[in-house]
């Protein structure tokens, strides 16, 4: 009985040890540090299935600022609500066309009344239809181990169970798609450099009102 018990301890509890982070270094082809790149780890086959079970975030904040979407591109799984404060003194039109998720918000300002859901996989361009300088861009993904790159180029996913994943990378502005790294996560740190050939971002000059809103 004694020796059922252990085993069934074992079952319940064993997948919980093993978790690491994987932390990634990304470069352009010149060698610099890639700021704003997503870094996707995805669990394949031989993954626990504890790897694919983590709920969404409860909440994802976009603002407007400085007449800028702040941050400029965010990473999301599906099913996460994001809210677009406007924290700026004139209002915002903001939209998106991109097929994972069609959304309009009028002109407003302060704080929307409902949240948008992205829920479907893919890349969503948004922009403010008063200001056409301002973009952003969310790319929402399957997985629950993501990060973005910081303006070192470094991003840290935590907490990464055991197991085999895909490593991904994606940036809103890449010429190309990386080719991605399969890895094997253990308990010791994961550490990857990778190439990523994107163009950094350039932030767009503003133009000067020709009305208040």
């Amino acid at each position: 009985m004694r020796a059922s018990l252990l085993v069934l301890a074992a079952a319940l509890f064993g997948g919980a040890a093993g978790a690491a982070p994987v932390e990634v270094l990304v470069r352009t082809p010149a060698g610099l540090p890639l700021a704003d790149a997503a870094v996707l780890v995805e669990p394949l086959a031989g993954a626990p299935a504890r790897a694919r079970a983590r709920a969404p975030a409860a909440h994802v904040a976009i603002e407007q600022r400085g007449r800028e979407f702040i941050p400029w591109m965010t990473v999301v799984q599906t099913g996460t609500s994001v809210d677009f404060p406007n924290n700026d003194t004139v209002r915002h039109h903001v939209y998106s066309f991109s097929e994972p998720k069609r959304f309009e918000i009028k002109l407003y300002a302060g704080k929307p009344g409902q949240p948008i859901v992205f829920d479907k996989p893919g890349q969503v361009d948004i922009g403010c239809n008063i200001h056409d300088w301002m973009e952003a861009h969310v790319l929402i993904v399957d997985t629950p181990y993501f990060a973005r790159t910081g303006a070192d180029g470094r991003a840290t996913i935590a907490g990464v169970p055991a197991g085999r994943y895909r490593l991904r990378l994606w940036h809103p502005l890449q010429k190309a798609q990386g080719a991605p790294d399969d890895i094997e996560v253990g308990d010791a740190p994961v550490r990857e450099t990778l190439v990523l050939d994107a163009r950094p971002r350039e932030p767009r000059p503003h133009t000067e009102d020709t009305d208040h809103y």
